[in-house]
């Protein structure tokens, strides 16, 4: 079952039993999935990793959102977008820890030669590739600073 269609099946469930938290989280996932559909060409279905960066997109908004309300304090505002962030990530696969990141880059490091932050782009795209939906992107980029540094 894709993406989309689990998140239409949670709608009604969420609907049915008025859990309007869960509803808010859900409608934005189903608005974003809809939209990845008509942006660039008009497809039935989109691709499982296209589903994980749309989800991480809308994550990354709602922690950006969040930090703006937490520094204005905007409580009531703040408290909507720590509880959609939570309903969108429960849908993302488990993210790894930096530990477990830290371990997989070196490993790429190592595949790699990787010697000096002159790598750091054939390494940050490789790492990409291997921890696509695992793992920050943000949080790739300071573990291979921290080791080719």
């Amino acid at each position: 079952m894709s993406l989309e269609q689990t998140i239409n099946q949670d709608i009604k469930a969420a609907m049915i039993a008025k859990d309007t938290i869960k509803l808010r989280g859900l409608r934005a996932i189903k608005s974003a999935i809809l939209l990845a559909k008509t942006e660039k060409t008009h497809v039935e279905d989109i691709s499982e990793d296209t589903e994980i960066k749309v989800l991480q997109k809308l994550v990354k908004q709602r922690k950006e959102s969040a930090e703006i309300y937490k520094t204005q304090n905007r409580d009531d505002l703040y408290q909507i977008e720590v509880e959609e962030q939570q309903v969108i990530e429960a849908y993302l696969p488990k993210q790894l820890d930096r530990s477990e990141i830290e371990a997989i880059v070196k490993e790429i490091v190592a595949e790699s030669g990787a010697s000096s932050m002159k790598d750091m782009g054939k390494v940050m795209g490789l790492a990409n590739q291997r921890l696509a939906g695992k793992a920050d992107g943000s949080t790739i980029s300071q573990v291979v600073k921290a080791l080719l540094g």
